[in-house]
C-alpha cells in the first residue's frame, strides 16, 4: 500500500474538524438515503399533526364571523333594547306563580309514598307473624297485594303527576304569551313530572325488595346507607328536587364540602354566557330569521337553503353558549351547593362518531332517565333494542314538543318530527360507529354534525319562528 492509496486525514484545528475544508464537500451529502413517503400519504408510518390547521380554521372563523359583525352593525345598527320587549306584568306574575307551585306535585308524591310506606310495615308486621309453613302457602296472596297496593299507589302518582304537567301546560299555552317566561314554566313542570315518574318507579322497586327479602340482594350496595322505608322523608325528597338528576336514588355520592369561589366562578360564567346569547339571538339571529321569513312564505327553496346555512353560523354558536351555561357552569353550581357527587352531565359529545353516541352523551340526566325508566324495563320485557329505542324517541319527542311547541303557542309537530327523525339516522351511523379504524368515525362524525348545525335547529328555528309571526307578529314592540 502506497501513500497515495491511504485516506485522506481531514485537517483538524484543535482536535476538531477545521469547518473550511468540510464545508469543500456539501455538494456530495446523500439527501435521499432511504426510501421515505409523504407525510399526507396512506403509506406513512406516523400520522403528521393538524395542530397548525387547527390554529388556521379557528383564525379563519374569527375572521369570518368578524366580518359577519362589521357587516351586521353597518346594515343594521345596534339592535340590543331591553325597553322593546314585552314583559307583561301578567306574564311575570303568573310565570312565577306557576313556577313557585309546580314543585308541590313533589310534596304530593311524598304523601303518596309516606302512605304505601306505612301499608308495608303493616304487611311486615302481620308477616312476622305466621310461620314458614303460613308464608310458603299465602305467597301468591301476598303477590296479590303487593299488585293491587301498586295499581293503588300508580293511579294517585299518575293524577298528581299529570296534573302537574297538564295545568303547567294549560296555563303556559293559553294565558302566558311571552315565550321565554312559558319556557322556563314549562321546562320546571317537565323536570318535576319525571323526577315525580321516578321518585314513584323507584320507591315501588324498594318497597316490593323490603316485602321480598329474597330479592333484596340485587340492590345497589349504596343504598344500604339509607334503607327503605327511611328514605320516605320531607328532607329526602328536597334533596332530589334540587339535586342535579332526574333519576331518583336514596342515597347519592356526596363531596365533603362546598367550595364557594368555585360556585361564584360557575355563576359569573352562567350569568355571562347568558347576556351573550341574548345578544347574539336579539343582534344577530333576530334579523336573520325575520328576512326569512318572505322566503318561507313563497317557498323559495334556494333562499331558504341560503338562510339556513347562514342561521347555522349564529344558532350554533347560541347552543354552545347555551350548552356551556347549563351544563358546565349552571348544573355544576348547583352540584356544589348540593354537594352532589356525580357531575358527569356530559361527556365528549362533540367527537360522536354516531348519531346514536351523540345522544348518549350530550345530555347524561336525561339518558340516564331514558335508559332507567323506559328502555331497560322494555327490554326486560322482551322488547327488542330497537323497539325501546323507538319508543324512547316518540317519547321524547312528546317532551321536545311540549318544549317548544307550547311556549310558543304553536304546536306544530317540528319537534316531535326531528326526534322522529332521528331514528333512521341512528340506524345509518350505527354501522359506522361500530368499524374499526379512524375514517369510518370521521364519517359519522360528519354525519352528525352536518344534520345537527345544517338541518336540525336552524330549520327548527326558522319553522317556529314562522309560526309565531304568522299567528302574534313580532315579539317586540317598535322602539320609540
Amino acid at each position: 500500500m502506497n501513500g497515495s492509496d491511504s485516506p485522506k486525514q481531514v485537517p483538524q484545528i484543535n482536535g476538531k474538524p477545521n469547518p473550511r475544508v468540510e464545508r469543500r464537500y456539501r455538494h456530495i451529502a446523500a439527501v435521499h438515503s432511504s426510501a421515505r413517503t409523504s407525510c399526507l400519504s396512506h403509506d406513512s408510518d406516523a400520522a403528521p399533526s393538524f395542530l397548525g390547521f387547527r390554529n388556521l380554521m379557528v383564525i379563519v372563523l374569527i375572521v369570518m364571523n368578524l366580518r359577519l359583525m362589521v357587516e351586521n352593525f353597518m346594515k343594521y345598527g345596534v339592535l340590543i333594547c331591553i325597553r322593546c320587549h314585552d314583559y307583561s306584568r301578567k306574564d311575570v306574575v303568573l310565570g312565577a306563580i306557576l313556577y313557585a307551585l309546580i314543585p308541590c306535585h313533589l310534596f304530593v308524591a311524598y304523601i303518596i309514598e309516606l302512605a304505601a310506606a306505612q301499608q308495608a310495615k303493616g304487611a311486615m308486621g302481620r308477616k312476622k307473624k305466621h310461620d314458614a309453613s303460613i308464608q310458603d302457602t299465602n305467597q301468591s296472596e301476598e303477590r296479590k297485594e303487593f299488585q293491587l297496593t301498586w295499581r293503588i299507589i300508580a293511579f294517585a302518582h299518575t293524577i298528581n303527576a299529570t296534573l302537574c304537567l297538564l295545568i303547567s301546560t294549560v296555563m303556559v299555552y293559553n294565558y302566558i304569551y311571552h315565550p321565554l317566561i312559558g319556557t322556563l314554566c314549562e321546562l320546571h313542570a317537565v323536570i318535576v313530572w319525571l323526577k315525580n315518574c321516578s321518585y314513584a318507579f323507584t320507591n315501588r322497586d324498594l318497597r316490593h325488595a323490603l316485602l321480598h327479602p329474597e330479592s333484596a340482594t340485587n340492590l345497589p350496595e349504596i343504598y344500604s346507607a339509607c334503607p327503605y322505608p327511611h328514605n320516605v322523608s320531607l328532607g329526602n325528597i328536597a334533596y332530589f328536587w334540587w339535586a342535579p338528576t332526574l333519576v331518583y336514588q336514596p342515597v347519592y355520592p356526596r363531596s365533603s364540602h362546598i367550595r364557594w369561589t368555585f360556585v361564584l366562578k360557575r355563576m359569573a360564567e352562567f350569568a355571562g354566557l347568558s347576556v351573550f346569547i341574548w345578544l347574539a339571538s336579539a343582534q344577530y339571529a333576530a334579523p336573520v330569521l325575520r328576512n326569512s321569513l318572505d322566503k318561507i312564505a313563497t317557498l323559495n327553496i334556494t333562499s331558504i337553503i341560503e338562510r339556513l346555512m347562514k342561521l347555522s353560523t349564529i344558532s350554533m354558536v347560541i347552543w354552545l353558549a347555551g350548552f356551556f351555561a347549563l351544563f358546565q357552569s349552571f348544573l355544576n353550581a348547583l352540584a356544589e351547593i348540593t354537594r352532589f357527587g356525580d357531575r358527569e352531565f356530559y361527556t365528549d359529545w362533540w367527537n360522536s362518531p354516531s348519531v346514536g353516541v351523540y345522544w348518549r352523551t350530550w345530555n347524561k340526566p336525561v339518558y340516564h332517565f331514558m335508559k332507567r325508566h323506559i328502555y331497560s324495563p322494555l327490554v326486560g320485557r322482551g322488547w327488542s333494542s330497537y323497539a325501546s329505542s323507538a319508543i324512547v324517541f316518540v317519547f321524547s319527542g312528546i317532551l321536545h314538543e311540549l318544549l317548544v311547541g307550547v311556549p310558543t303557542h304553536n304546536i306544530i309537530g317540528v319537534a316531535f318530527i326531528g326526534m322522529i327523525v332521528q331514528l333512521p339516522l341512528v340506524q345509518v351511523t350505527l354501522p359506522l360507529e361500530k368499524m374499526q379504524g379512524k375514517n369510518s368515525k370521521i364519517v359519522g362524525n360528519c354525519i352528525f354534525w352536518v344534520s345537527f348545525c345544517l338541518v336540525g335547529q336552524p330549520l327548527a328555528a326558522l319553522l317556529y319562528f314562522f309560526a309565531w309571526q304568522a299567528k302574534y307578529g313580532s315579539v317586540s314592540k317598535t322602539p320609540l
